[in-house]
């Protein structure tokens, strides 16, 4: 890899502190492997719930394993600092969406804890992504299976992203949406 490559993706691992809107400090950067067990949790939660992820409960270490981790270029956690700990609120990954010639497009999904939410921790999760993305050599950022019931949806859409495809009665019965966003 050349060096200015290198720099650029160097950049990418940095870990940054950022703020809510209302002034709730949170620290962005790559998941740290001790973190991996709440990231499960996490996502068990969001699984457990039906929302925003096809995937069947209980979640199986194998199914977290094929989301968050297996083939995956970079999984951002977002951080709160709760009593001197840093507590995980929610996360985010990148990945390749298509192989090959398509590989410059990425897929990106997103989580934040049911005690997180409505605090603008997606928003930044988001935002993050949008930067990292480029960084790491994508172009874009592909959703594939967006629930019509997600209350993401209007951020994505005033983020940018726009509806590219419609999977009528994909999940449940319910419509899913394919989104799509230029990041460089």
């Amino acid at each position: 890899m050349a060096a200015p490559q290198k720099a650029v993706r160097d950049k990418a691992t940095e870990m940054k502190t950022v703020q809510t809107p209302a002034g709730l400090g949170v620290r962005l950067g790559p998941l740290c492997p001790e973190e991996r067990v709440a990231l499960f949790d996490l996502f068990a939660e969001v699984v457990a719930s039906g929302e925003g992820f096809p995937h069947e409960p209980p979640l199986t270490d194998e199914m977290f394993a094929s989301t968050w981790v297996d083939q995956v270029t970079m999984t951002v956690a977002a951080r709160l600092e709760s009593e001197g700990q840093d507590e995980l609120a929610g996360a985010y990954y990148l990945k390749p969406n298509f192989v090959g010639r398509a590989a410059h497009i990425a897929n990106a999904g997103y989580v934040v804890s049911a005690a997180h939410r409505r605090r603008g921790i997606g928003r930044l999760l988001v935002e993050d992504s949008v930067w990292r993305a480029p960084l790491l050599g994508f172009d874009s950022v592909q959703f594939n299976l967006v629930f019509a019931s997600n209350p993401a949806r209007g951020l994505y859409e005033e983020l940018g992203w726009r509806v590219v495809g419609r999977l009528p009665g994909a999940i449940d019965g319910d419509d899913c949406f394919i989104y799509w966003r230029r990041v460089s």
